[in-house]
């Protein structure tokens, strides 16, 4: 009898590492020639899993962003872990933009992964538990086919894709 296998497909999201990618954005912004003198802040609030990107332009905000982007990426964490909440000017002229933590995926994603899984016509069984997509079936080569179509989906969540047994 064959053995059937399953992964879980979720959008969790390493804090510790996020925490790391934030600091060495700070120590990047500190150094740079092109803030020096100028107002640049990046703070993150774990609880409320919101980031708040603060500068005294709109050019400014977009090199913080570009700059923190880029330390998310060398740290292992996608860009779409942010989500653009709010854009808002500040007092004294600065410009603030809001972004939230996605780290995890959405009830209408989830029935969209399960859409396109079913789609595939593949002997696979997916199902929706909580926060997570569990994908199962008797085939390694056919959860594998999962995966890589999956990955082709445009979706707000970072998917990770775990627990391959």
């Amino acid at each position: 009898m064959a053995k059937e296998h399953y992964f879980d497909i979720s959008a969790k999201l390493d804090m510790s590492e996020m925490k790391n990618a934030v600091i060495m954005a700070q120590k990047e912004v500190s150094t740079r020639f092109d803030f020096k003198g100028v107002k640049a802040e990046i703070d993150l609030n774990e609880k409320a899993k919101v980031l708040n990107l603060t500068s005294s332009s709109e050019e400014k905000i977009d090199a913080l962003k570009d700059i923190l982007i880029s330390k998310l990426i060398k740290r292992g964490i996608a860009g779409k872990s942010l989500e653009e909440v709010k854009k808002e000017g500040v007092s004294g002229g600065n410009s603030k933009i809001i972004y939230k933590i996605v780290d995890t995926i959405e009830k209408d994603e989830a029935k969209q992964i399960v859409k396109a899984i079913k789609d595939m016509k593949l002997k696979v069984t997916p199902s929706i538990q909580g926060d997570e997509v569990r994908v199962s079936g008797k085939k390694i080569d056919a959860l594998q086919s999962v995966i890589s179509e999956v990955k082709k989906l445009d979706l707000k969540a970072p998917l990770v894709f775990g627990n391959f047994k």
